[in-house]
């Protein structure tokens, strides 16, 4: 597979666009290379909220949101070095494993708000 990240829309939203930043709000389903669902919030039915582009989730999510619209669905091939490169997490994610997910963008909150 591919050592870069993917950005794939498979909706353009029409709302607010995810900035450096931002607090976000948003359902994903993350999966392994073989299809092996790893975490869900959509399963979990609790939307997941972080701060985007300041290091607080992984690179690939950081460089990934970017520029994406509320409203929009975004797949995501992470490559292991913008996931969590050498680390073992969990029970599922090995050690250079790469990830995908896919992202359905919320809210998004920015200082002006």
């Amino acid at each position: 597979m591919s050592t870069e990240l993917i950005i794939e829309d498979l909706v353009v939203g029409e709302g607010k666009t995810c900035v450096r930043g931002a607090l976000i709000t948003a359902h994903y389903t993350g999966t392994l290379e073989d299809g092996t669902v790893f975490d869900s919030s959509v399963a979990k039915g609790q939307p997941f909220q972080c701060v985007i582009g300041t290091g607080r989730v992984i690179k690939g999510w950081d460089q990934g949101m970017m520029g994406m619209k509320v409203g929009g669905k975004r797949k995501l091939f992470v490559p292991a070095h913008l996931a969590y490169g050498e680390r073992q997490i969990g029970a599922h994610i090995k050690p250079n494993s790469n990830l995908l997910f896919e992202i359905e963008l919320l809210e998004v909150l920015t200082r002006d708000d």
